[in-house]
Order: C-alpha cells, then sequence, then structure tokens
C-alpha cells in the first residue's frame, strides 16, 4: 500500500457530517461547542493593544508555558504577543468547505488531544469541540487537493505507517 492509499485508507474511517448539520447544532444550541484551533503563522490577526491587524511570522512554544507569537503588524513594525493578545481573524464561524468529520477511533481522539491539535492547525483544519459530538474538524479551504495538499502529510505526521516503504521507494524511483 503506498501513501496515498493509506490515507485514502485512514480518511475513509473518519464520520463525514455535512457543514450545515453542525452549523444547526451549534445555532440551536444543542450543548455547548468550542473552537479548539490554535494560532498558527499564517493566520490573520488582530492584536488589542495595537488596535490593529497582522500577520502571523513566527510562533515558540515555551516549553510549558504560553507560545510567544511573533506578529508583523499592518504597520511594518514586528512585536511579540501571546495568544490572549490577539485574535485570529476568520471568515465565519465554520470552516467553508462542506464537510467536517469526526475521527472513527479514539486513539486519534487521544492523538488530537495530545499535540495534534497544532500540527491540524497547520494543515488547515479548524478544530471543534462539541457536545455529543466529540471533536469535530474541517477544511478551511478549497480548490486544491485535499490528499495532495492534508490528508498525507497529515497521515505521516500523525505517525502511521500503513504503507509499504518498499513500494514508495520504487514509486518515487520511476516518477
Amino acid at each position: 500500500m503506498t501513501i496515498r492509499e493509506a490515507a485514502e485508507k485512514w480518511v475513509g474511517e473518519w464520520n463525514a457530517i455535512p457543514r450545515a448539520v453542525v452549523a444547526r447544532l451549534i445555532r440551536d444550541g444543542v450543548g455547548t461547542w468550542e473552537e479548539l484551533t490554535p494560532a498558527v503563522v499564517g493566520d490573520r490577526v488582530y492584536v488589542y493593544s495595537e488596535a490593529q491587524g497582522g500577520v502571523i511570522v513566527n510562533a515558540i512554544d515555551e516549553g510549558g508555558t504560553d507560545t510567544l507569537y511573533t506578529i508583523e503588524l499592518d504597520g511594518g513594525d514586528e512585536m511579540q504577543f501571546t495568544e490572549e493578545n490577539f485574535e485570529v481573524i476568520r471568515d465565519d464561524d465554520l470552516p467553508m468547505w462542506g464537510t467536517m468529520w469526526t475521527f472513527g477511533d479514539s486513539v486519534d481522539d487521544w492523538w488530537l488531544e495530545s499535540g495534534g491539535l497544532a500540527i491540524m492547525a497547520t494543515h488547515g483544519l479548524r478544530i471543534y469541540d462539541i457536545e455529543d459530538l466529540g471533536y469535530c474538524f474541517g477544511v478551511d479551504g478549497a480548490g486544491f487537493s485535499f490528499y495532495n495538499e492534508i490528508w498525507e502529510s497529515l497521515y505521516k505526521e500523525r505517525g502511521l505507517q500503513w504503507h509499504d516503504e518498499r513500494e514508495e521507494a520504487t514509486i518515487s524511483e520511476s516518477a
């Protein structure tokens, strides 16, 4: 099995949920919900103390303390802030793509809780904790191959090894 086939198998185990269903759960107040997506490099933000926008250009995890973000402000200055000093600017409460997912295996949920949030956010996913649904995530983008741009690299970073290294090597040699 190639990495692509393994990623397809992994994604095939997930539960697909229409974005409209998630929106209805949130709108109707069926349980509580919270967006868990951490800020990542490239996010557009509004910095409260500076009363202006900017873009995150670097993030330094201080190991047990708050992450320190370097933000290039619209005025050109670069300053460092912790996450409580700014807000990520999003187009909507939910990701733009019409389908959202929950993992099909609780081991993936454990991975998400144990450091996977930042990895998923780096790949353009927005993650939520929704009562009675659990962790739910969706792609905040469109117009590209999810497998090429997200799922295959997420499979690798998740540490899954369902693929055959020899088959991957053969494919790389013939390319």
